[in-house]
């Protein structure tokens, strides 16, 4: 019993050596690359402040290197995994894993849209812009959430989920990281408790994700479905609004069912959907025996 806590303890501390070296070199990273496009740090940091399109995006690409550098020198050099054990299994985006992933979270993020819908009055309208600028607008949009969500994959379900899986199994290991994940969305806008504790199911629906076929790369599909299907809808997404042309996204309410200002995620109905598409990936993963 004594060597179990050992281990389990052992494996906690090295969840949180990784994640605050990657957030650390993150941090530094796109300080650094800020202060040279602004003119210095003090304005730097004004401008990181800001929640944009350039922010996000090198926000995601600083975290995603240092998620990967962390990778290298703490779970490969120091902890020994291998590429297998944690997951890569090779960046195939005609594999079956990254399309079923990709599948799964546009899927959910649909249908809480869908419930928002029939029961809470959120409603779609028109706004200025034409098809072209939408489609334009839409691959930007996913240029800039993709190293988000690859980075966040990389730090809550790369090395951290499977050395504590190793040490706990892999059901209380997803349930620790989710509850991470979670509260690592505290400080976002307009964020909830609901929405915090809806951030936390969904790292439950993408922790299942990472055991299905296709490890990190169905995960990180997941995400990016989850993120970009709600983004391109008008919604806000953890309570980062986006401006898409043609379409203008009215929640409807009250704000406990259809999420409010933090976006659907915010809601009871994204509960729902979050529930559906774990139960979904859960099934899904036991086939996966590796």
């Amino acid at each position: 019993m004594l060597t179990s806590w050992k281990s389990a303890a052992k494996a906690l501390g090295w969840a949180v050596v990784f994640v605050g070296f990657a957030v650390t070199v993150a941090g530094a990273g796109a300080w650094f690359v800020a202060a040279a496009l602004v003119g210095g740090f003090e304005p730097a940091a004004d401008w990181l402040s800001v929640t944009g399109p350039a922010q996000i995006i090198l926000q995601g690409i600083s975290l995603a290197l240092a998620g990967l550098l962390a990778t290298y020198l703490i779970g490969i050099r120091v902890l020994g995994l291998d590429l297998e054990s944690l997951r890569w299994r090779g960046l195939d985006w005609k594999g079956r894993g990254v399309q079923w992933g990709l599948l799964l979270g546009v899927a959910a993020a649909a249908l809480t849209l869908v419930l928002a819908v029939v029961v809470g009055n959120a409603r779609w309208v028109g706004d200025d812009g034409t098809a072209l600028q939408f489609v334009t607008q839409g691959l930007k949009t996913l240029v800039v959430l993709a190293p988000a969500a690859l980075s966040e994959e990389l730090l809550f379900r790369g090395v951290p989920l499977v050395v504590l899986a190793r040490a706990l199994g892999r059901a209380p290991a997803v349930v620790l990281t989710a509850i991470a994940f979670g509260i690592a969305h505290t400080l976002n806008p307009e964020v909830t408790p609901q929405g915090v504790a809806n951030v936390a199911l969904a790292g439950l629906f993408l922790g299942a994700a990472f055991y299905c076929p296709g490890g990190l790369w169905t995960a990180f599909a997941a995400h990016l479905g989850w993120n970009v299907t709600l983004a391109v809808s008008g919604a806000a997404v953890s309570g980062v609004p986006f401006d898409i042309p043609v379409v203008d996204y009215h929640p409807g309410g009250p704000g406990w069912l259809t999420g409010g200002g933090f976006g659907p995620e915010g809601g009871l109905l994204a509960t729902v959907a979050l529930a559906a598409g774990t139960a979904a990936a859960a099934r899904w993963a036991r086939k996966d025996t590796s």
